[in-house]
């Protein structure tokens, strides 16, 4: 597998890998009965569990075969016995196993609703999310997550990443799923599974903690020594109406160990460093509670950032320099994903203002694992 060289500031990754065709049914093929006026009736079918589909339950894989039934008619259909697996009853909460027989019994379904704007919204959507992709194949995706878009829906949220992969759902209903987050200001590598295997392998890989992340970071001070490891405890702390990160005693409720490598890559001057950091752990803000806790917040940090009397240099803008830079996890068929996000534009003014060469050697890649 290709990996892409160091210093390589394209922002594509170079990783190549063995495309893979998303498994088709090999079960019998949809039958259609005659039209009645404002709906459609379906014949039986027998269709098979694909790999991944392996482990969903019995009124989620429904549900994902045929968007178009009501929840409440596919549940209805299970208790009656009219879907059957293998020849046998089933529960609604029953597992599936691969190449498993499903049958559908007939069902009426309703006629989809076209939109005002036919499929323009979610034609846009993918459009997109093509422009920000850094990396795909039939299992993984990779986007190139801008700064201020959130990667899920909070409150008074409503445009995100996560609501956008609705437009990318396939033929079987699958939609692609996120794998870990990034907070809304930080720009970078965002990693999504579009199959369920790969959800479940990379979720394996995060838990594990066998996935490799670094981030780069703009930062106030120099801090010494100029590499080291940041290990303590973080607990979630409600402030008037905004939760953060506050560091926490061992054994404390509510309190986890993160633990943060970090290393200066180079500085300009006395007031500013560019440092590269590697989480061990996955806390929300750690990287931005541990920088704050060492005396040395990120720049733009409105949350974290709490220096008197310091001043952001003229012709920077005042937004989070944070970038999750590298992301490496093993492919969930085979070899390694290895993809490089480049400086978003507000950081990339910012290395040209310094004079900082994004192409430098970074030395947090010796950094241990854990």
């Amino acid at each position: 597998m290709k990996r892409p060289s160091k210093g390589d500031n394209s922002g594509r990754s170079s990783f190549e890998t063995r495309r893979w065709r998303a498994p088709q049914d090999d079960g019998k093929q949809n039958v259609v009965a005659p039209r009645e006026e404002g709906s459609t009736r379906s014949g039986v079918q027998n269709v098979s569990v694909t790999p991944d589909e392996a482990g969903m339950r019995v009124d989620r894989f429904l549900q994902a075969r045929i968007p178009d039934l009501s929840f409440a008619r596919i549940q209805r259909a299970i208790r009656k016995g009219e879907v059957r697996v293998d020849g046998k009853r089933v529960d609604a909460n029953d597992r599936l196993e691969s190449s498993q027989t499903v049958r559908i019994p007939p069902l009426r379904l309703e006629p989809a609703q076209p939109s005002p704007g036919g499929d323009s919204a979610s034609d846009k959507t993918r459009a997109f999310l093509k422009s920000i992709t850094l990396y795909e194949d039939a299992d993984v995706l990779v986007l190139n997550k801008p700064m201020g878009l959130a990667v899920q829906g909070g409150s008074g949220t409503t445009r995100h990443i996560d609501g956008m992969l609705e437009a990318m759902r396939d033929m079987h209903g699958q939609r692609p799923r996120l794998v870990h987050r990034l907070d809304k200001d930080t720009a970078g590598c965002l990693l999504v599974a579009k199959t369920r295997f790969a959800a479940a392998a990379l979720a394996k890989s995060f838990r594990s903690r066998s996935a490799r992340k670094i981030y780069w970071a703009l930062v106030a001070g120099v801090p010494k020594p100029r590499q080291g490891r940041i290990s303590t405890f973080l607990a979630k702390e409600q402030r008037e109406d905004e939760s953060m990160m506050r560091i926490a005693r061992h054994g404390e409720e509510g309190a986890s160990h993160a633990v943060t490598y970090y290393a200066v890559v180079d500085t300009a001057g006395p007031s500013l460093a560019w440092l590269s950091l590697k989480p061990v752990t996955g806390r929300t803000h750690q990287l931005r509670a541990h920088m704050a806790h060492i005396g040395h917040p990120v720049i733009g940090d409105a949350k974290y950032f709490s220096r008197e009397n310091w001043e952001l240099p003229v012709g920077m803008q005042n937004r989070l320099h944070l970038l999750a830079r590298r992301i490496a996890v093993a492919h969930p068929r085979a070899g390694v994903i290895d993809v490089t996000a480049p400086l978003p534009p507000h950081m990339q003014q910012s290395w040209n203002l310094l004079g900082l060469d994004a192409k430098r050697y970074d030395p947090i890649e010796e950094a241990p694992a854990d």
